[in-house]
């Protein structure tokens, strides 16, 4: 019965994430892909907004942050600070990126015949090389300006992933409302979105290995090149969100859930 459940979460967890990249990097593509107005006529703010929406449907169809995370940096803080089985750990996140791949290939198929004439462009990844790299730090040349700016995406997938996982758990702990399953999706969404308004510009908001990494793969496999070249792609966009992740829960724990503890005893 326990593996059967099991089975049944990894299968959310890949639809999750499928649903997840279909939308999310769906708006990126979509928005690249816009010669027919005005440069001006898809933003920065439809692309944050589109991330939200993404994680909003893919949590509404997946039953809530409580059924599935949908992002390893979550899963690992899960199993960290949660008691989320390890042994679970590493198929959960097999299934996140199986579904992230997934979703990756659907948009390939789909916009294609888009991407194609526009030389195959960067519009799968976060970071270097992206479709929206140089609209924000403009052309990169020389060393220390790579390494400033590898420090300062690194920085700001820290705090965007922080505050995902401080938002996570405080949704998650709202659980006794009957709407729950629907108002944590809400939540998480616009959460997104405000993470990507506020905190997306140096490296994208990736906060989710799994959101950059499955569809640089299928980038790879489909004609776009560098992806992998560099470290840049290791570290703000998996390493620092797989480290944040738990931290997050370690200071969730330390600083919001202990003070609402004592405010209850009192």
């Amino acid at each position: 019965m326990k593996d059967k459940q099991f089975l049944n979460t990894l299968i959310n967890e890949t639809f999750g994430s499928f649903i997840l990249i279909l939308l999310g990097v769906g708006a990126v593509i979509h928005t690249a892909l816009a010669p027919r107005l005005a440069p001006s006529a898809y933003p920065w703010t439809m692309i944050a907004f589109g991330w939200g929406l993404a994680y909003m449907v893919a949590f509404m169809v997946c039953g809530g942050v409580l059924n599935v995370h949908l992002n390893p940096a979550i899963t690992l803080a899960m199993a960290v600070k949660r008691g989320f089985p390890w042994k679970k750990v590493l198929p959960t996140i097999g299934a996140q990126l199986f579904g992230a791949v997934l979703g990756a290939l659907g948009l390939w198929f789909l916009y294609k015949d888009g991407l194609a004439p526009a030389g195959f462009p960067n519009v799968w990844t976060t970071g270097p090389g992206s479709t929206y790299d140089t609209a924000f730090f403009g052309e990169i040349t020389g060393t220390y300006v790579r390494d400033y700016r590898l420090v300062v995406a690194g920085v700001a997938e820290l705090f965007g992933t922080l505050v995902f996982s401080w938002l996570v758990l405080a949704v998650s702990e709202a659980q006794d409302h009957p709407l729950h399953r629907f108002l944590s999706a809400t939540l998480v969404g616009l959460g997104v979105a405000a993470i990507g308004l506020s905190l997306g510009g140096p490296s994208g908001f990736a906060i989710n290995p799994a959101r950059d990494l499955g569809p640089r793969l299928v980038g790879t496999i489909m004609w776009t090149p560098g992806l992998f070249e560099g470290l840049y792609w290791l570290i703000p966009p998996i390493l620092i969100p797989m480290l944040a992740g738990p931290l997050g829960f370690v200071l969730y724990d330390m600083l919001v859930k202990r003070d609402h503890e004592n405010s209850q005893e009192g």
